[in-house]
């Protein structure tokens, strides 16, 4: 998307490995020397409330007045003498849901795969022969479709890139919009 969007990629992307290990990380973040800005993106999976209290609690605890709701576009506190620090919920700030319900809204609106590899899954489940837990449904359906496109297997980021996702939607610009004020 940085590609795309032309945003200079001046920030290192760092994988936490999980939700434990990024709570337990982000204490350490501000203590680190040299950081300016600090950018929070997490699944919100089942509960986003749940995940926004324990992220806001984090924060607060730093000294940072959070609000009682991530705002839909995302959150930037630029307190002054403090790290700028920026949260995003996936898949919008609002639903419960992770990256692949991000990636879900990137399919074109007129695609005519989709429907069909939900009724696949469904059918899947109905047989009970699902191997994923229905709490990652969103990730079967994504990769799913993606092993379905002229290049199979295709990575998400490269999808991109390959016009198989569309990146004309409200929440891409959502997202984006908040990458962009948060490192610029």
């Amino acid at each position: 998307m940085c590609e795309r969007f032309a945003i200079n990629e001046n920030f290192d992307v760092i994988d936490c490995e999980g939700i434990t290990n990024l709570f337990e990380q982000i204490p350490v973040r501000f203590k680190q020397s040299g950081i300016e800005i600090i950018g929070i993106i997490i699944d919100a999976d089942i509960n986003i409330a749940n995940r926004w209290g324990t992220i806001s609690n984090l924060l607060n605890l730093k000294g940072y007045g959070c609000p009682q709701n991530i705002p839909a576009e995302g959150l930037i506190l630029n307190e002054e003498g403090k790290v700028r620090v920026g949260v995003w919920i996936m898949p919008n700030n609002n639903l419960g849901g992770m990256l692949e319900d991000f990636i879900a809204f990137m399919v074109p609106e007129n695609d005519d795969l989709l429907p069909t590899v939900n009724s696949t899954l469904l059918n899947i489940e109905e047989a009970g022969i699902n191997r994923y837990s229905l709490i990652h449904k969103s990730k079967a359906v994504i990769h799913s479709w993606l092993a379905l496109q002229q290049d199979p297997g295709t990575p998400m980021g490269l999808s991109i890139t390959k016009r198989y996702l569309s990146t004309d939607n409200e929440n891409s610009n959502a997202f984006i919009g908040w990458l962009k004020l948060l490192f610029t």
